[in-house]
């Protein structure tokens, strides 16, 4: 084999290993969502406890998504990548021994310390393993995997809570995280060449937080993703004690609108990178493309306040779900665009954690929300934000293109 079909082939078994690997940080993170029917009862939490819980995931994840993103420019990302799953994979595992709320609550925290790697880590290999022309689909491939991982999630522990309860979700989903490192490393070891980010290539985190572009960025990551995360901590709670649902169907629902993101992110990376080759504009596509995407979130998010029946809760769940494959996509491949192949991991980190602020405050609002003025509230707040996020893509995100990183930054921190 040429050492460009090396090259060729370890990237693309990378990528597809990076999707893997976003497919089980959903499946681990978004446990407690399906367990909570039988969880919030068994250790005694109430709506604004469990709030709290699932919001811990996020009090260290997104603060340390800044470390993990500089970590991911100066030092091995593979290593690292690999560091963080084991911790992750091991904490999940944990959650299905917990006592209470005190040893959940330390759980979920260690839980956010072990994935902050994830988006900075794929960002970082991506924009050093694949071209301009082939960006859409490796970011589907990690789109696809955030999709996938709460639907396989949500249909494996809807059976799993159905036949074993919930602790079983927990063990199971660890162990399964762990069979990973293993695949990891033989093809970390196949690569022709594995380096790390010279000193003097390097870009300080200081000079990266005086561009309005990554706060822009991280603005809309922080829309989006509280409507990402409303649907993932609050559905199942949603269809089984409001609208009536059994947990089987309450699965099967939330397993379409999943399976129907993940569909459609790999169709938007085809798209995308389809319209790149074709010589038009890479960035007015993925600006467009979240605009829309952002409109269709409000509508359906807003419908579900009102409906009742499973075909229409269906629909509209699928509706949600292609406009999630569009934000998954677009807004690391965006970042990518934006940083570079220099400065992508400690800009995906920061821009990881502005955007999950909203996971930490997220859940505590809607815990709140859903406890004093019911479920439609809770609702009709989440699709005002997704809307605001439409108009945000349209005129608070900046000329995409790639920002200027030249001498005016230091070469160290």
């Amino acid at each position: 084999m040429t050492a460009i079909g090396a090259r060729r082939g370890a990237s693309g078994a990378l990528v597809f290993l990076l999707g893997a690997a976003m497919f089980l940080n959903y499946v681990d993170r978004g446990a407690i969502g399906i367990a909570s029917p039988l969880m919030k009862s068994d250790l005694g939490l109430s709506d604004e406890a469990y709030g709290v819980a699932f919001s811990a995931f996020f009090w260290v994840y997104a603060p340390v998504q800044l470390f993990a993103g500089w970590l991911c420019d100066r030092f091995s990302v593979y290593r690292l990548m690999a560091l963080g799953i084991l911790l992750w994979a091991g904490s999940t595992l944990l959650i299905g021994l917990v006592g209470g709320f005190a040893s959940l609550l330390v759980l979920r925290i260690m839980l956010g310390v072990g994935e902050s790697i994830s988006f900075p880590g794929s960002s970082k290999i991506i924009s050093q393993q694949v071209p301009p022309g082939r960006r859409g689909i490796a970011n589907a491939a990690i789109a696809a995997g955030l999709a996938l991982g709460p639907a396989a999630g949500t249909l494996a522990g809807g059976l799993i809570l159905a036949h074993s309860g919930w602790r079983m979700i927990f063990i199971v989903f660890g162990i399964v995280t762990l069979i990973w490192l293993w695949p990891w490393r033989q093809t970390v070891r196949s690569l022709p060449t594995v380096t790390e980010t010279q000193a003097d290539d390097r870009v300080s985190l200081g000079f990266l937080m005086r561009k309005w572009p990554l706060w822009s960025m991280s603005i809309v990551h922080a829309l989006g993703n509280y409507c990402f995360y409303f649907l993932l901590a609050w559905l199942p709670l949603f269809l089984t004690k409001s609208r009536g649902f059994s947990i089987g169907e309450m699965t099967m629902l939330a397993t379409l609108g999943y399976a129907v993101q993940a569909a459609c992110a790999l169709g938007y990376g085809h798209f995308s990178d389809w319209w790149t080759r074709s010589g038009r504009s890479e960035a007015v596509c993925r600006r467009w493309m979240m605009v829309a995407s952002q409109l269709l979130a409000a509508g359906a998010i807003l419908g579900l306040a009102f409906a009742h029946d499973a075909v229409t809760i269906g629909i509209l769940l699928c509706l949600a779900g292609a406009a999630s494959g569009s934000l998954s996509l677009n807004l690391y491949a965006v970042a990518q665009m934006f940083a570079g192949p220099r400065a992508s991991g400690t800009w995906v980190g920061v821009q990881n954690a502005i955007g999950n602020l909203s996971g930490i405050i997220g859940p505590i609002i809607t815990g709140i929300v859903v406890q004093r003025a019911g479920y439609n509230s809770a609702f009709v707040l989440t699709a005002a934000i997704a809307a605001f996020g439409a108009a945000w893509w349209a005129v608070g995100v900046p000329k995409i293109e790639q920002v200027a990183l030249g001498e005016e930054q230091p070469q160290r921190d």
